[in-house]
Formats: structure tokens, sequence, C-alpha cells
């Protein structure tokens, strides 16, 4: 079985750590001796003065690359400043976004990649890039291996068996449902995955720091997906 060269990281929703999953998935794969690179071609909230603290930055620093503005623009061409979904973001800005340009530069970064390629998603699976096209259209043009992202806050169960079912009718392949931990959340980590788990397999938990947001220190499990030359598990 070959090693898994790419994969697209989406979410349940926004705000659920998708950003600091990839992170935590770079810096897992980077020890493990694999040359990794990362892309995240839409991104909504981006503060060009503060560009450290952007998806983006979050990731270049994952990656042992310099955060700058100029490398912000080579992983995330597309970046809009309201925190809207990327439609009303780019509207704002009296711009829209050409979703199949998006998939074109996510085709090239796979077909240019050294070894393993990790593409980040923008909010949810169904989230709106132009008035007839979500994130859930890219995932379908691009056909890639996927991690879906929840969290552990009240009410994720249903939102990510929901997210689930939609992935698993348009037949695209599921790696693995990553639970990372909601910050406050009254309801606990373990169970919250347990209670995924019954529907759907695998699910893994990431908990975070207590304080901060970058990652634990502390990587997923990932030898439930794939073995050390990163070759599936399953």
């Amino acid at each position: 079985m070959c090693a898994v060269t790419a994969i697209f990281i989406t979410a349940t929703g926004t705000d659920v750590g998708k950003t600091y999953v990839a992170a935590s998935l770079i810096g897992h794969f980077r020890r493990m001796g694999r040359v990794v690179e990362a892309i995240k071609p839409v991104v909504s909230g981006f503060d060009p003065a503060h560009v450290a603290e952007s998806d983006p930055g979050v990731l270049l620093r994952a990656l042992g690359a310099p955060v700058s503005a100029e490398t912000a623009e080579r992983i995330s061409p597309w970046r809009f400043r309201a925190p809207l979904s990327p439609d009303l973001a780019a509207a704002q800005e009296g711009r829209a976004i050409d979703v199949d340009a998006v998939i074109a530069f996510c085709q090239g970064a796979v077909e240019r990649r050294r070894d393993l390629l990790l593409i980040e998603g923008v909010g949810g699976i169904m989230v709106p890039l132009d008035g007839e096209r979500t994130v859930l259209d890219v995932m379908m043009a691009l056909r890639l291996p996927l991690i879906l992202v929840t969290g552990s806050y009240l009410g994720t169960i249903s939102h990510t068996l929901t997210a689930l079912d939609s992935l698993f009718r348009r037949d695209l392949d599921v790696l693995a449902t990553i639970v990372s931990e909601t910050a406050g959340s009254t309801v606990p980590l373990d169970e919250t995955v347990a209670a995924i788990a019954r529907f759907a397999e695998p699910v893994i938990a990431l908990p975070r720091k207590l304080q901060g947001d970058e990652p634990s220190g502390r990587p997923p499990p990932l030898s439930r997906i794939f073995d050390r030359a990163g070759r599936r598990s399953r």
C-alpha cells in the first residue's frame, strides 16, 4: 500500500480547531521524517497587520517557514478581512471567488508536492464560496482523502454525524474524524469521542493546552490511521 501523499482537512463548522489540527498533523509528520507542505487557499477574517496570528501564520510556523505577508499570500491566495463566510467576505471587498481557480490551485499544489501535502479548507464542509458552490464542491472535484475536524461542544454529535452523512453520500474517503477539544466545554472530550465512535470509526481525540491555541504537543494517535511509513493502517 502506498503512502498517503495528500490530505484535505475539513470541518463541521468554523472555529472548531481545524487549523490547530492541521498544525498538529504537520508537526507529527515532520517528526516522522516526512517532507510536509501545506496550503489554505481561502481564508476570511485575515488581518494583514497581524499575519503571525492568522491561520496561514499558524501553518507557516508549524512548517518551520518564515511568516510574512509574502509567504501567507503564497499558501493562501484568497484572503479576506471580514470574519464572514468567504462569499460574503469577498462581496464586502467588491470581489468574487473563482471556485474553478481555487480547484486548479489545489490540483497544481498536489501535482508539485515533494512528499506530503495538507490542504486546509475554509469554514465547514458546506460553507459557500460563491452563489452556487461550497467547500464540498471543491472536495468532490479533488477527490482526496479527508480528515473531518469537529469540536467537543454541546451539540457537536449531531453536527458531526450530519457532516459525515454528507461526505459518505458523495462517496468521499474519510480517513478519520478528529475531535479537537473545545475550550470551556462542559462536555467531557472522551465522552464526545465515544458517542461519535458508535456511528463512525476511527474517531480521535485531540486535547488542547490549558492556554493558547498552539498544538498541545500531544499529537492525535495517528497510528490508528497511518503506519510509520505514512501508509494507511486500514
